[in-house]
């Protein structure tokens, strides 16, 4: 049996490591598989150092697609990849998470008639203006099976009429990911430039548009986040986006330091040994909850409610004002301890092999 694993941007590279890993540990012939990179998000400097961290093979077939509005991806990651499937046809597609990749290659595996599975299937915002929502609705609807991280995601793909046995509840393979590399944990340069202390400094991430398209409002997050931290360290790896929007500002923080993106381990080092998260994306938030790290997250919705009702996540909202008594309540020690989810336990991707197996 064979099966494609697509992976469009970075985040994919995180979800389909262990099952790359799980897949090769495997001592059977009844399993193969084709990871292909559509280049939706292409980094060369990121590539290298990211595979490399995680261990993940180069891979099979890059479709090369660049950048481009949503149609052009779309489109062009549908040409490539049926033009893959034709010169060698897959059992199985394996999409992951919310991406344009994950919707095109699901739309050709299944005019194709191949059998396609969805790793984090089921999980939902309700904010349709945001692209990621459109695509996982669109893919949750024309899926054979569904892997998911929560009984929220469950329930949503019952409300839409699939079958029990469509429904695979596996857990989160981007914690499988963090637990294969936690004690793997790399100190970045930033912590012994700044002389960082464990739980003496916050990271920040911003990269929506929401945040980070306005100088003004992006400012005022930034002031509020200053003022609000007394007088703590704030390390801002800086999306290239919202850097050029910073620089035009001419703002200056001075204690937030902004320094480039990182690498996985490194990245993760910070978040581990930080006083708190303040975000405004969705995967951060999974991880901050295994960690037992607070995490502020700046959105108005989440697709990932258990963060949120079992974890340690708070979120915020997309008004700078709210911010401050989140901050407050961290200072005064009363932040919730939170728990790790069911199924959050780093053996994810076994489950989704092992269903996979059932397929051949």
């Amino acid at each position: 049996m064979i099966i494609d694993i697509i992976a469009g941007a970075r985040p994919n590279f995180m979800k389909v490591a262990p099952i790359i890993h799980e897949i090769k540990s495997r001592d059977t012939n009844k399993i193969t598989y084709r990871l292909i990179h559509t280049g939706q998000h292409y980094d060369k400097k990121m590539s290298e150092s990211f595979f490399d961290q995680l261990n993940i093979p180069k891979p099979d077939i890059n479709l090369g697609v660049g950048s481009g509005t949503q149609a052009e991806q779309t489109g062009g990651i549908m040409v490539g990849y049926e033009k893959a499937i034709a010169q060698q046809r897959p059992d199985v597609c394996l999409v992951v998470g919310d991406v344009t990749s994950t919707l095109a290659c699901t739309l050709v595996a299944k005019k194709a008639g191949i059998v396609v599975t969805h790793v984090e299937g089921g999980i939902r915002s309700g904010d349709q203006t945001m692209p990621e929502e459109i695509n996982r609705m669109a893919t949750d609807s024309i899926c054979d099976y569904f892997y998911t991280t929560s009984v929220v995601a469950n329930t949503n793909l019952e409300h839409l009429g699939h079958k029990s046995e469509q429904i695979v509840y596996v857990g989160n393979t981007m914690i499988d990911t963090l637990r294969a590399n936690e004690s793997r944990l790399q100190k970045p340069a930033v912590w012994d430039e700044l002389d960082l202390k464990e739980k003496e400094y916050f990271v920040l991430t911003l990269h929506r548009p929401a945040n980070v398209d306005e100088e003004d409002k992006l400012t005022t997050f930034l002031e509020t986040i200053a003022e609000g931290v007394r007088g703590l360290t704030v390390i801002f790896p800086i999306h290239p986006r919202t850097k050029k929007i910073f620089e035009k500002s001419a703002a200056n923080y001075e204690n937030i330091h902004l320094v480039d993106p990182l690498g996985y381990l490194e990245f993760n080092y910070l978040v581990k040994h930080s006083k708190a998260m303040i975000t405004d994306s969705g995967g951060i938030t999974e991880e901050t909850t295994v960690m037992g790290v607070p995490c502020m997250t700046l959105r108005d919705n989440t697709e990932r409610p258990e963060t949120i009702t079992i974890g340690t996540n708070e979120l915020v909202g997309t008004n700078p004002e709210k911010l401050k008594p989140y901050l407050d309540t961290l200072f005064a020690g009363n932040w919730k301890k939170g728990e790790i989810p069911h199924l959050w336990d780093g053996n994810t991707s076994s489950r989704i092999v092992d269903h996979l197996l059932t397929l051949g």
